[in-house]
Formats: C-alpha cells, structure tokens, sequence
C-alpha cells in the first residue's frame, strides 16, 4: 500500500486493528497459561495414560495334593500358534505363503468365514482370526491354534525365522493327573464369568486371559489357589507397539499349595466299586436303570474326607485349557445328561429320600423321650391301619401302612427293630398307635432329633453346591401344600419317606456322629494350606460342630442325648451286619462292623418321564452306610444308588469294597512304615 493510501486509513480503523491484535494476543495467551499451568498436570497425565500401559503378569496357581502327598493337579506348558499382524510381511502372496504352512502344521483352515468365536475355538480360520487382531490390536499376538503337541510347536518354533510375525506361546495350564476319578472333589477352571468381571479385574484379574475356579476345590478355594499378579509399566507408541519397560517392576505372587484329606487310592477304589456295581445293575436291568451314584468314605473321629466319588462324572482334563463347545453339550444336554447330570456331585449337591436309613433319627429321639425302651417289645403283624380321624366309620378313609415284610416281624425289641429295619415298629415309635404306643416321637420330635444328627441344613463341608435337604414339619406342608399335617405323614417321615429329603453327606454324617458318641465334626476336603517350598500356612484343623449327647447344648442343633440311647442305636446297627439286613452283603470277615440300609422310594419326573411310578409300586434308591471297626470307628462309608433297589443288595457290597480296601490299605502302609 502507498503512503498516499495509507494516509487516507482513518485513524479509528488503525486503532480497531491494534486493539482486535492485542486481545487476541491475551486471548492466546491466556489459554496458553490455562493448558500449560492450570490444566497442564490434568494433560500430562492423559498424554502418559496413552503412552504408558500397564501389564498384568500372571501369578501361577497353586498345586493340589492328596494326604499322602501325591500330586492331583499341577501346572504345565501349553503351546499355542500365534500371530502378530503388525509384524507380518507386506506381500500378499508371503502372507498367503505363512497361512498354507501354518494350516499344513496346525490342522486350522486358511479361511473359515463364520462368526466371531472364542480364541482357539473352532469356528474361524487363520485369515480371520489374524483380520480380527489387525482390527483390533495389531501389535498382540494372537491365537490361531491352542494347545498343540509340543512337537508341533518346535517345529512351528524352527520355521518361524522364515515365518515374520508368527511365533508360539507357552503358557501354564492345569494337568489334573487323575481326572475323571477326582474331578467331582477337584473341579475345573473357566472364564472369568461376565456378570463377575468387575469384581475379579478390581482384584487384579484379567478377563480374557485369567481363568478362575468354576467346581469344587478350584472354585471354593479360588483365593488361596490364584495368588496375586504382578504389574509392569510399559512405553508404547502410536500404534501400541511396546518401546520399553518404565519404573519398578511388581512381580506376581504364587498361590498357596493344598494337601487334601483324600487318599488316592482309597478314592480308586471307591470309583471302581461305584461304577462295577451301576454298570451290574444296568447290564442285569437290559437298559439304564441306574442312572448315578455316590460314595463318601469319612473319618468320624476328625471328620476328614477319605473318599468321595460320584458317578457319572466329567473328565477336567478335556476342559483345562478351553471348554470345547461339544463336550460340555455332552455333559449338559439331552435325555442322559438330564437323568445323570455329570456336572453335579451327587454327594452333597443331591438330596434324595433316604428311606431307613434315617430310621436312626426316630430310634435315637423315641428312646431318648422315652416313648420306647430297649427291653420293651412291640407287635408288627406286617400291616397296621390308621382310620381317618374325619371319618373314623368309613373303612374307605383308612390308610394301609406297611411293613417290608409282609408277613411281619411279629414281637420285636429295639435292638433288633434296627437290624431288621421293622417298619410297623417304626411307625408305633414315630408317630403313635392307638392301645399300643400314646404318643409317639411326632414330628415336633422329628424336626429336634433331626438337625441334631445333622439333617435339614448344610453341614458346611468345604465345598460348593451344598444343599439343605429337607425336614418337613405342619408349617411346611401348609405353606407349600395348603394342607393339614396328618398321622401319615409322619409315619412317612419317621422312616425317611414323604417329605424328607437328605444328601448322602447328611445320611453319613448321622452315622458317623452315632460312631463318634454324638460328637458332629465339620467333613472336610482339605488338610493343609502350603507354600511354594512345602511349608504349612494354614493347618485345616479338625472341629466339632456340635455334641447331642454332653449336655451342654452350646448350639441350637444342640440334644441331650443320654448315652445309653447312643449305645443301645449302635448295638441295633451292630446287629444289622451280623443277623439283619445286611447280613451276608456287607459284613466283614475279620472287622467288626455296623451300619444301617436304606430302600426309599420315590416319583421324581425322570421316573415319572419313564413310566416307573406305578401305584403301590413306586421305584427305590439304594442306602447303605456303615462304619468300622465297631469298638473303636476309623472309617465310616456310605453308598447311594439312584433306583438301585434293596439298600443291603445294592449298596451294600460297595461299602463292604470300600471298607475292605481301607484296612488294606492300612497293612500295606503299616508294613512300609516298619520295614
């Protein structure tokens, strides 16, 4: 612009312009000072959010052992193929080149379009899976085979030099070395499930990567077992390719090692005799008649699980590194897995009517009341009929109650009532008998003498999916059924029918209580807690529950149950392995022993689904529990067949096995111990 020009600006214009500079010049700087000083730590520390990553490191998991130390479960390698897309070549036909050689080596097709699956699922092929990482994160290696043979990964490893961006992983998972035959005490690991994702990476979990306890000892011990994982700090660029490792480095913390109270191969025995007798029963049946089973070896005095099996079960192996998609249809669809359920463990996650096996309940609560004595006999002519109070004239209003044998027992005594598992005597004691017996126990007597042996509640054990059972009384029925409690439901329920429910744990546990002189103990799995160099953490000492029989009724389940009665119960389940009803099935030649059979019937849907629930006819599960030796009890074991039949018949050649492989076992380690 000439002067002349600029001579004719106005001078306001010029003043404008120099204002409009010098508040835009303020304007600039003061935002630069809120960025920079204000604001600029809030800044710097989004800037290193996207510059520095923080890295979970993973903590390994404890080790299980048996009480003879013997090791259930460890850690080994896995190898996996992966591929990290940032690193592979920029030619097409290299990439298609390192594809075909993975497929030859791995088995996983080049190209498989489908939707998105889990990591090393089927479903996808290499190109999709590497598609996905480069989506997503470029620089991670992703998976696109897990769990190859080692064989397969070294030589994946060796071709890898011809091979940029491919490589193998080896990562820790879990090898539980005696699998199917311990799976239902050892459980399994899994996901991090969804709906707890928060609490576990609030924890220092990763989800995706972490796998957490979904059964048994692995979930309920899932604290101890997990450890702690370590964290690092990592400079990444633009691209999330990491640069270099920044401060300190806090390194993962193992977990806690487990010595359980089980012995191996107490436990193989047990299984082996479960399953002979199912796959007996099912072969001499021509069809599925025995659908599951159970079986709990118990140390009464200390209340340590020796043995727990449960049939059928999984095997864990097949679910250690993924859950494949097919196996666990298998294990939780169609008719077999309904009637079966493998997933469960039938020993404390199954409530079932024990039948007479809970007529100890009765005898131990009607003879502590005094509704019977020892000495006093009662008359079972095979059937007794008890008339509608409603209706005392009209015949068609009574109610047959039978005895087992129908013939009848004729006079019979306390002691002996037990050994032959009477009915009608059961039913005089229990729930009275005009003339006879004014009144009996009741089920007020029922729902005290009941808890008091362990029923109606979980025991506790130290593993999860324990259920209650059941013990009816007048308020249950009304509320669930809107009905009035009557005679016949008690004598269904003093003889364990009707209502009553209980898990094979809780039908032991009563015997093994009746075997400890009334002292309850807590059942429990595992012995000690360990470190990583064999010491005990933690001592899982053994406790009582509670005493019915000392007369201190410290706990609510608490009885004053006088000795004699203990007595007098144990001396009827002596007789029940030497002249009753498991006399010649489960009796020991040279160990002294007693129990108590068991044959409770039921109607559930599958029986019902299957036509078995004839009137007058209904099916029966198999009881037998017992313990040895009778003068001073080590060991106390229980079988349980689903429609098994007769408790002595069934069950009670599997708790003989049982038994006889214990104190084998016990000569075998005696003799070891003083050679």
């Amino acid at each position: 612009m000439s002067e002349r020009a600029a001579a004719h600006i106005p001078l306001w214009r010029l003043l404008l312009t120099y204002a409009v500079s010098i508040i835009l010049l303020v304007v600039f700087a003061v935002r630069l000072y809120q960025l920079q000083v204000i604001e600029g730590e809030s800044y710097r520390l989004i800037a290193d959010e996207n510059r520095f990553t923080s890295v979970s490191l993973p903590a390994a998991r404890g080790i299980v052992y048996d009480r003879n130390g013997f090791q259930l479960v460890r850690n080994v390698p896995a190898f996996n193929v992966v591929i990290t897309p940032a690193l592979l070549p920029d030619s097409e036909a290299e990439i298609e080149a390192i594809f075909q050689r993975l497929s030859a080596l791995t088995g996983v097709p080049v190209d498989q379009p489908g939707p998105p699956a889990a990591r090393c699922i089927e479903g996808r092929g290499i190109r999709q899976l590497v598609e996905e990482g480069e989506t997503n994160r470029p620089y991670d290696a992703w998976p696109i085979a897990c769990d190859v043979p080692e064989r397969t990964a070294r030589v994946v490893q060796q071709q890898a030099i011809d091979m940029p961006g491919v490589s193998v992983e080896t990562i820790p998972v879990r090898d539980y070395t005696t699998g199917a035959l311990t799976a239902a005490v050892i459980g399994y690991l899994g996901p991090i499930p969804e709906e707890s994702a928060e609490a576990y990476e609030e924890a220092g979990f990763v989800a995706g990567r972490d796998k957490v306890g979904y059964a048994g000892i692995e979930l309920e011990y899932q604290d101890v077992l997990a450890g702690a994982n370590g964290r690092k700090l990592v400079e990444v660029d633009v691209a999330g390719q990491a640069l270099r490792e920044v401060g300190e480095v806090i390194q993962p913390v193992a977990g806690n090692n487990l010595r359980l109270t089980i012995d191996t191969r107490l436990q193989a025995a047990a299984v082996t005799a479960l399953r002979s007798r199912i796959e007996f029963m099912n072969r001499f049946a021509g069809e599925e008649r025995v659908p599951l089973g159970a079986v709990i070896a118990i140390n009464p005095q200390t209340g340590e699980i020796l043995a727990m099996a449960t049939e059928p079960t999984y095997e864990n192996n097949r679910l250690a590194e993924f859950i494949p998609l097919d196996y666990w249809t298998q294990l939780t669809e169609g008719p077999a897995a309904e009637r079966s359920k493998p997933l469960i463990n039938h020993a404390i996650s199954s409530p079932f009517p024990p039948g007479s096996t809970f007529k100890l309940v009765t005898a131990v609560g009607a003879a502590n009341e005094g509704v019977i004595t020892p000495e006093r006999t009662l008359v079972d002519p095979g059937l007794i009929t008890i008339t509608n109070q409603y209706f005392p004239n009209d015949p068609g209003k009574a109610k047959d109650f039978v005895c087992w044998n129908r013939e009848g027992h004729g006079r019979i005594d306390f002691t002996h009532a037990i050994a032959e598992s009477c009915n009608v005597y059961f039913y005089k004691i229990g729930g009275g008998f005009p003339g006879e017996v004014e009144p009996g126990l009741g089920i007020g007597g029922v729902n005290r003498y009941a808890p008091a042996l362990g029923y109606g509640a979980p025991l506790g054990i130290d593993l999860p999916g324990e259920q209650p059972g059941l013990i009816p009384n007048e308020d249950w029925k009304r509320i669930n059924l809107g009905e009035s409690w009557s005679t016949g439901d008690t004598y269904n329920s003093v003889t364990g029918q009707g209502f009553v429910l209980a898990t094979p744990l809780q039908v032991l546990n009563s015997v093994a209580s009746l075997a400890n002189d009334g002292q309850v103990m807590w059942p429990h799995v595992v012995q000690e807690v360990l470190d990583g160099e064999g010491n005990v953490v933690q001592e899982v000492a053994p406790r009582m529950l509670w005493d019915y029989a000392d007369g201190t009724l410290t706990d609510p389940r608490d009885v004053d149950v006088a000795g004699w009665v203990i007595e007098a119960v144990k001396e009827g389940m002596r007789l029940v392995t030497t002249e009753g009803t498991a006399s010649g099935y489960a009796d020991l030649e040279t160990i002294s022993s007693a129990g108590k059979t068991g044959t409770g019937e039921f109607c559930d849907r599958v029986a019902f689904e299957r036509n078995l629930c004839e009137p007058g006819n209904w099916p029966t599960h198999s009881w037998y529990a017992a313990f040895a030796p009778f003068e001073n009890p080590e060991i106390a074991v229980i079988a349980f067949l689903y429609n098994g039949g007769e408790g002595a018949v069934t069950s009670g050649p599997v708790v003989k096995q049982v038994l006889e492989a214990y104190f084998e076992l016990k000569a075998i380690d005696a003799a070891r111990d003083s050679s």
